[in-house]
């Protein structure tokens, strides 16, 4: 029998054998061995018989741990090894700039991790490349196998969840794809919250697919209950051109909350940085400020301590250091990008002023104003003249 690293290992001419040897569909054995699919009922046991393995040993070598084989490792834990993990060396950090609230240093965001302090975080936001054969300054490899990246996901979200401070909050944004792997890892750590759904649309429609229109957001807290949780309120939908009610909200407009609606777990108002106003990074997509800004006030209070492992345009500590948070950042590529955009932090201020403007308000200024005008009802119909200004900061 083959040792576990080699199991893979098959020639074309192997797997062809296996093909015909099996009678199964060479494409369908690609599919086990190329893309790691774990076989299922009479093909894998047409597989044990052929290899010489057992249904668990094969299970085992696929990744997959089932009900049956968990049940039986809890019974005899005894006879589970003590696997000591590998030290690894650690590399000195290079700091490239810092401010009163925070740091930032141009190293893998592992070796950061390595010296940050166990429950020590307040708030995590990882932003990771997708592994889409994207070609970074760094040099990394954005194109590894399937199982390769989810096993590197899994080693920096480990240490993400060590060094997270109970009852703080993690969010990964990453592809549905890759969110979807993690998350039974997440399970067994943290609490989930929220999947929350952010409709962005960058590109033209993929043949074979439904058009991709949003990326995923995970929401997960250390503890059941998260040490902050106060989202923001948006205000209600209207008509663009006649400004009237697009939903009845039950009906019940006299109780309608004057610091706006409850936002759902649907994002469909974060604008993609297209614009030369707002981009900093001349041929990579970047994060707009605006959805940093909604997470950093959603799970964090002034002076809470903010780490995000991959800086790319340094969006999560601009809105840090704009909202009073302190933050540790990292990038294992060039820092220029984000040095320069400290350097602009007023602009960015301005930004971020105009999107929180409306926030925690039943209506929009303009929207206001023209409901107003047409004698349309606003909450301050209801609730007097000082409905609505007391926003949130």
């Amino acid at each position: 029998m083959a040792h576990t690293p080699d199991f893979f290992k098959k020639s074309p001419a192997e797997l062809k054998s296996l093909s015909t040897a099996l009678d199964i569909p060479l494409e369908v054995v690609h599919s086990w061995f190329r893309d790691r699919k774990l076989p299922t009922g009479e093909h894998l046991k047409a597989i044990a018989a052929y290899t010489g393995y057992s249904v668990q040993q094969l299970k085992v070598f696929w990744g997959h741990v089932d009900s049956e084989l968990l049940a039986w490792l809890q019974k005899n834990a005894d006879l589970v090894p003590n696997l000591s993990p590998s030290v690894k060396k650690k590399k000195p950090l290079n700091e490239t700039m810092s401010t009163e609230l925070g740091t930032l240093y141009q190293n893998d965001c592992m070796d950061v991790l390595a010296e940050i302090e166990d429950d020590s975080l307040d708030l995590i936001f990882a932003d990771p490349p997708f592994n889409l054969n994207k070609k970074y300054p760094s040099g990394m490899n954005d194109r590894l196998k399937e199982e390769e990246y989810v096993s590197w996901m899994t080693g920096w979200v480990d240490e993400l969840c060590r060094t997270l401070k109970q009852g703080g909050s993690l969010f990964l944004w990453n592809l549905p794809r890759w969110n979807s792997e993690i998350t039974r890892h997440l399970n067994r750590i943290l609490y989930f919250k929220h999947w929350i759904s952010v409709d962005i649309k960058y590109s033209l429609p993929i043949k074979g697919r439904l058009y991709p229109s949003h990326y995923s957001l995970l929401y997960y807290t250390k503890g059941k209950k998260a040490n902050y949780f106060v989202p923001d309120r948006i205000p209600m939908q209207i008509c663009p051109k006649c400004y009237g009610d697009l939903k009845d909200y039950g009906g019940y407009k006299s109780k309608m909350n004057p610091k706006g609606v409850n936002i759902t777990d649907i994002w469909t108002d974060i604008p993609p940085v297209r614009h030369a106003k707002y981009k900093r990074r001349k041929d990579s997509n970047e994060l707009s400020i605006k959805l940093l800004d909604r997470i950093v006030e959603m799970a964090s209070r002034p002076g809470d301590l903010v780490f995000d492992p991959f800086g790319g345009s340094g969006t999560t500590y601009i809105v840090s250091e704009l909202k009073g948070r302190r933050w540790i950042g990292t990038d294992i590529g060039p820092s220029k990008e984000i040095i320069d955009r400290f350097g602009i932090i007023d602009t960015e201020r301005d930004i971020l002023e105009e999107y929180r403007a409306d926030l925690n308000s039943l209506f929009t200024r303009n929207g206001r104003e023209q409901r107003k005008k047409r004698k349309i009802w606003t909450d301050e119909s209801f609730h007097g003249g000082n409905a609505g200004k007391d926003k949130k900061g």
